[in-house]
């Protein structure tokens, strides 16, 4: 029975370790992406915290995103126990018990945005694992204004009145490491972050990529030791229970290393061979959004160039009306009404009589925005491609993961150079 029962918990230890080598290996091979080249899918970001409208953090009063808080009593007791020995003897111990209560606790989120050196991208914080910065950890005594100020007015029972307080925000400008699930938004055509229920991982976190691969790493290695040290104990145990002191058995202790072993080997292929076929379509996805922005080049541009023509043209046709009243009123003697040689006085009702405040150069300004609008975005598009392919190239090529790749036929994916892009040019003309 221990057998068993430290056999199922070195298991549940197991899948626990293999769930946060999972979490390390997307850590590890998904490239970071630009706010402005955000596609739709898992997404890892890194900027600052930016709002327009920032909260305030309720013990330290930093201007933030999010914040948690609590506050915790201490506690202290006599506890008097009585035993009776085995001739009938009665005796009486007492010790002091002492703990920490929470007494009251609190926070706030908001949606905010995450600002790089391309623009800003919104992120909804709610149902993510939060990481923030500690902005107060305190403790105090009645004496301190914020024993009572930030605090309950009433004690708990056996109370030592020492009150701790700690909170940890997410303050404005503060550099974040973000990981979810990019969507569409509802009320704007742009993406942004937020929950869902079949993401992989959704994180929001002050610590830098490394430090978060680096503790991923350390919570390997412990779900793996606790449970080598069970299945071990299980059997020691086991050989113990059935030896009845007759002297132990090493067989049943190296069986269950041996088991351990093989389940942690077979465990780790599986969890390889599962994220090298996630980075493959990874690299299918960035693949699929190259397509997607040139074929949005495509079909854009003649569109944008034919609605500036059009308002060119119309624009070129009242500079020639304003000549012709121009001249008109001119070849007209001053104090004379003269004929409109030209049918124009009905145009009059719908031109005003200052110079019309033309809008083609801005027209032909928002066409050149347009156009380096379209090239960036496929060049986030072509670098997040290039730099997801450099990943699964390089997990492909880097033992022990070589030998799944082998097995599994997974093949590289070439890098995307200039000359891709060669294909089906767009040319503007502005010019009849």
């Amino acid at each position: 029975m221990i057998l068993i029962l430290c056999g199922l918990v070195a298991l549940g230890c197991l899948v626990g370790g293999f769930r946060t080598l999972r979490k390390k290996r997307l850590v590890d091979d998904l490239p970071t992406s630009k706010t402005r080249g955000v596609f739709i899918g898992i997404s890892e970001l890194k900027g600052t915290a930016e709002s327009d409208a920032p909260l305030t953090s309720f013990l330290a009063g930093v201007r933030c995103v999010y914040y948690s808080w609590q506050v915790e009593e201490q506690w202290s007791r006599v506890v008097t126990t009585t035993s009776t020995d085995a001739k009938g003897n009665t005796h009486v111990s007492t010790h002091t018990e002492t703990g920490w209560t929470k007494v009251a606790h609190g926070g706030e989120s908001m949606s905010f945005y995450l600002q790089d050196d391309t623009g800003i991208l919104r992120i909804v914080p709610e149902g993510a694992r939060i990481n923030g910065v500690t902005t107060l950890s305190k403790t105090c005594s009645p004496g301190d204004v914020l024993y009572y100020g930030k605090g309950p007015a009433e004690q708990i029972a056996n109370s030592t009145h020492k009150r701790r307080f700690s909170e940890t925000a997410l303050p404005l400008h503060t550099m974040l490491y973000v990981m979810g699930q990019a969507r569409e938004r509802s009320d704007i055509a742009a993406a942004e972050i937020a929950a869902d229920k079949n993401a992989a991982m959704f994180l929001i976190s002050t610590r830098t990529e490394k430090q978060i691969s680096a503790g991923y790493l350390w919570g390997i290695w412990l779900w793996f030791f606790f449970g080598l040290c069970l299945a071990v104990g299980g059997a020691v145990g086991s050989e113990l229970l059935k030896s009845s002191g007759a002297g132990l058995n090493g067989q049943p202790v190296i069986w269950a290393v041996v088991g351990f072993a093989v389940a942690l080997l077979l465990g780790w292929v599986w969890t390889v061979y599962n994220s090298l076929i996630s980075l493959r379509n990874m690299v299918r996805r960035g693949w699929s959004q190259v397509d997607i922005q040139l074929k949005r080049r495509f079909d854009l541009i003649p569109n944008l160039e034919s609605i500036v023509k059009g308002y060119r043209d119309y624009e070129s046709g009242t500079q020639a009306l304003l000549a012709e009243l121009r001249a008109q009123a001119e070849a007209t003697p001053p104090g004379v009404v003269g004929a409109d040689f030209k049918g124009i006085s009905p145009l009059l009702r719908v031109v005003i009589e200052k110079y019309p405040d033309l809008k083609a150069s801005e027209s032909f300004l928002k066409l050149q925005q347009a156009l380096a609008d379209t090239e960036q975005r496929i060049a986030l598009a072509r670098d997040y491609f290039n730099n997801v392919a450099t990943f699964y190239n390089t997990r492909l090529e880097i033992v022990p993961d070589r030998f799944v790749a082998a097995v599994a036929r997974l093949r590289p994916r070439a890098l995307m150079s200039a000359a891709d892009f060669e294909r089906a040019p767009v040319i503007v003309h502005l010019a009849d």
